[in-house]
């Protein structure tokens, strides 16, 4: 079953004025991701969350509420990042005690590291999406949305 928009989960992770970041050098040269990527079938959000930090900083999280929404739209974009719409939801985590980020045994091809960025350095790195401003308004106003999941509604008797 295919669908016309690609979930995407994501960790954004912020501690002692820094965030966690991915690094990347590839094909657009050297630039930095939130820990993040596609759900898979019979996953929720916050478990793509977890898994997807552990896969590519080697931590475990505790996840948060949802930040924010990112909707990537090809053809509003010139397809500059392909062609698949997705749609990506970025929770608020906290890193798990004893859990050092760190690159993973086995990382994707591309990913070089796994960094802390001081938010006052933020501008200085390419990141993409670029959502440099949007992470510096969520860490001072911390504005979040509650994210309703079906299994923890009180069922109708």
């Amino acid at each position: 079953m295919s669908f016309h928009i690609r979930v995407r989960a994501g960790a954004l992770i912020i501690k002692n004025d820094s965030i966690l970041l991915i690094e990347f050098n590839d094909e657009n040269g050297l630039h930095y991701n939130l820990p993040a990527g596609g759900t898979q079938p019979g996953e929720t959000l916050k478990e793509a969350v977890k898994r997807e930090a552990k896969e590519e900083a080697s931590i475990d999280v505790e996840v948060g509420p949802l930040a924010f929404v990112y909707e990537y739209a090809p053809h509003l974009n010139s397809n500059k990042f392909g062609d698949t719409h997705s749609l990506g939801l970025m929770f608020e985590c906290n890193i798990k005690d004893g859990c050092t980020p760190r690159i993973p045994a086995n990382p994707d091809p591309n990913q070089t590291g796994v960094r802390w960025v001081s938010l006052t350095e933020l501008d200085k790195v390419i990141l993409y999406p670029n959502i440099r401003e949007h992470i510096l308004k969520y860490v001072e106003n911390k504005r979040n949305v509650e994210i309703i999941e079906e299994h923890q509604l009180e069922e109708y008797l």
